[in-house]
């Protein structure tokens, strides 16, 4: 489905990444998967798996300097998968101003520059199959209590989504995003041991809609922000 061709995933080396990672790897794709954390595994001697670690693709020299690092060992990029994002549950009253900068910078401005770093590699003629899909958040519909730093940068991923998706869409680019409730992964059961975890997401299906989503079966779909919520 997805013979030759090579993706970026951002966040690569968390739980939703890794899945990811490995669901485009069993579609025949090529994968680089780029983190802020460093890489502690042992080199891959799988020839369609690139690993970079220790990135901050908050600086936009960081983000182009990685994808010339993709395009050397694959010599093409696409799609882009932004994944690297994280969560921090704090009122306004009682919380810190430093919490909405640091929910700001890593679930959007990384999305964003990464985003800005691939085009010149995505752009092209219409129904070249190239994509972009980022990971928003269904909590971004409506904020709760504690939860406005996280679901406004979610939120500004989907419209971020949405303006991408209008720029390229005679340009050969789809821009998509996947809407996640609560995702199944060992930070998410440790912050909420008494949840059942069987109504929760799977990264597995999560996935699955992604790999879709870079299918040429997906070509007429762009601009979509998408839910998957399990049984939340």
């Amino acid at each position: 489905m997805l013979d030759a061709k090579s993706y970026v995933i951002t966040g690569g080396f968390g739980s939703l990444g890794r899945a990811v990672g490995a669901a485009v790897l069993a579609a025949g794709g090529r994968v680089a998967l780029l983190d802020q954390a460093p890489d502690k595994e042992a080199a891959s001697a799988d020839d369609k798996l690139l690993r970079l670690g220790g990135l901050d693709l908050n600086q936009a020299g960081a983000a182009e300097a990685a994808l010339q690092r993709v395009l050397a060992r694959f010599g093409r990029i696409d799609g882009l998968i932004n994944i690297a994002g994280t969560f921090r549950w704090e009122t306004v009253e009682g919380g810190s101003v430093d919490s909405w900068d640091l929910l700001y910078r890593v679930n959007l401005r990384t999305a964003l520059l990464t985003s800005k770093a691939a085009l010149p590699h995505l752009v092209g003629a219409p129904g070249q199959g190239k994509r972009i899909v980022n990971i928003g958040a269904a909590a971004a519909a409506k904020a709760a209590a504690g939860m406005g730093a996280y679901t406004a940068s979610k939120a500004g991923v989907a419209k971020l989504t949405e303006a991408l998706a209008e720029e390229l869409k005679d340009r050969g680019v789809t821009v998509n995003a996947i809407l996640p409730s609560i995702i199944d992964t060992a930070v998410n059961r440790a912050d909420m041991p008494d949840a059942d975890f069987s109504r929760w997401v799977s990264p597995q299906a999560i996935a699955d809609l992604i790999v879709f989503l870079l299918s040429p079966q997906a070509e007429a779909i762009s601009g979509a922000c998408i839910p998957i919520l399990g049984r939340v």
